[in-house]
């Protein structure tokens, strides 16, 4: 484990020191890097270690290690997978970026060993550890082109996950002061006699833990960051939208609900209330922003902030059919959304085309990026037969099962999600294939597909959609076990 996370951090960080003869030698280099770390993580996980790696102590309980248990190998192995081909697919896009191309793929590389270092957490300050690394190194990649509005969402980006840390770190100290252990263990570690009459503390404390770890999945009130970093290039976004960052606070979530906090301690309080509600207006509000956006990118990003907010509904319904659909939502989510986002980045790639309204006709032009595109816009709808119905059911049904008043208006919350996201997504695809009778395409003659860098990785992630789709019950099933969820 700790080979897995060393690697890519080298492999980034030598990119500025050997001396290339060639940009396909260097990228070449980069991308055996990340295959490496990708096997190695994946022997990890088939020959999965019981003992618990210490890399420091500093003194009694306070230790960064490294240890798997089912949820940490889950994610890993969802980023080991999407890195590789996020990886095949930046090399076409940065292409024409010849100034600072080499710092790009430095911390583009270094952000998976920080990602796995989070999968690979023992305990919470580990956790705390690498998730702040992860916010530290991807700063440089929101702010890459180094225009004005690249520095005012880099700070957005930095204020947002200074505050989020600020909260997080509250909830760590507490943990450290009134848990068993630092670990994480199934059903939570809490020393509720040593807590005494503090039971309000407990909730106020889980509150600020649970925002400060969900501020990177963009929760309301701390959404905007999320769009205002789609100036990024579009690898940097779908980093930071499907395969990273926000997939990294989901997963701290539910680290401190199920593994820290224990959902006994704050099941049917005002705070399993409060933050369920975050969640509900979220997935409301994301979508809703979506529906006027017009610009291509900040719209996904708007998608993607309602979606996030699906795996946080069910990290907050605080039942093991809640987890099992927040972890399928996270898995579904992240094929549907970097298929999406790679599209997209296609077309700014071949046209410098940013809008909705100048996607006029684009469907016959390119008409692989705007098939694997239509195909993504229904599984995010949640059209049966595809991998977005699927985790949108399981969470449906674990809110319905949970009883709760508030869970049940969650799930009108995900049915108005799913008409609004048909809205934004649909318009799209209409818009690309009929654009009118009297439209020239004339007009487009230069526009075509790209090349197989960029293609490869959105026909297997069409794939997996339709994979994950019809596969869903075995997945789900898949997933139940490695989660030892009864």
């Amino acid at each position: 484990m700790l080979i897995a996370v060393i690697l890519p951090i080298l492999t980034g960080l030598s990119v500025r020191l050997l001396p290339f003869r060639s940009r396909r030698a260097m990228l070449a280099y980069m991308e055996t890097g990340v295959i490496l770390t990708s096997a190695l993580v994946y022997w990890i996980l088939f020959h999965r270690p019981a003992e618990t790696v210490t890399l420091f102590r500093f003194t009694g309980n306070l230790s960064v290690a490294f240890r798997l248990d089912g949820l940490g190998g889950f994610f890993a192995g969802l980023v080991a997978f999407l890195w590789p081909f996020a990886m095949l697919y930046s090399f076409e896009y940065m292409k024409g970026e010849k100034r600072g191309e080499k710092s790009f793929f430095l911390f583009y590389v270094v952000t998976y060993g920080i990602t796995l270092g989070v999968a690979f957490a023992e305990n919470i300050l580990t956790l705390y550890f690498f998730f702040e690394m992860l916010s530290l190194v991807t700063l440089p990649l929101v702010m890459f082109t180094r225009t004005k509005e690249a520095i005012r969402a880099s700070r957005t980006y930095l204020y947002n996950m200074l505050g989020g840390a600020a909260f997080a770190f509250i909830g760590m100290v507490f943990l450290l002061t009134y848990g068993t252990t630092s670990s994480f263990v199934q059903g939570g570690v809490l020393d509720l006699e040593k807590l005494g009459g503090r039971s309000n503390m407990l909730l106020v404390i889980y509150v600020l833990c649970f925002c400060g770890f969900s501020i990177k999945t963009a929760v309301w009130p701390f959404s905007g960051w999320l769009p205002k970093a789609g100036v990024a290039p579009t690898p940097v976004t779908a980093l930071l939208h499907a395969v990273a960052v926000v997939n990294t606070g989901a997963f701290a979530a539910m680290r401190v609900t199920y593994y820290s906090f224990g959902t006994e301690a704050v099941k049917g309080t005002w705070a399993q209330k409060t933050v369920m509600a975050l969640a509900v207006v979220t997935i409301v509000y994301g979508c809703s922003r979506a529906l006027k956006e017009t610009h291509l990118k900040r719209r996904l990003a708007w998608s993607t902030v309602s979606n996030l907010s699906y795996i946080l509904f069910g990290v907050t319904l605080m039942t093991p059919l809640g987890l099992l659909g927040a972890v399928l939502h996270m898995l579904f989510h992240s094929v549907m959304k970097i298929c999406s986002f790679f599209c997209a980045g296609a077309v700014l790639h071949k046209t410098g085309r940013n809008y909705v309204h100048e996607l006029d006709g684009f469907g016959r032009r390119m008409p692989w990026v705007f098939g694997f595109f239509t195909l993504s816009a229904l599984a995010l709808m949640g059209v049966p037969g595809l991998c977005g119905f699927a985790s949108k059911w399981a969470l449906a049904k674990a809110a319905v099962d949970s009883g709760s008043p508030l869970a049940l208006l969650g799930v009108a919350a995900l049915l108005i999600s799913a008409l609004l996201t048909a809205i934004y997504m649909l318009t799209i695809v209409v818009r690309a294939y009929f654009p009118g009778k009297d439209f020239d395409y004339g007009a487009i003659a230069d526009v075509d597909d790209p090349n197989w860098m960029m293609l490869v990785p959105l026909g297997v992630f069409a794939f997996l959609i339709l994979f994950f789709g019809l596969c869903s019950g075995q997945v789900s099933e898949l997933l139940r076990n490695v989660l030892q969820i009864g």
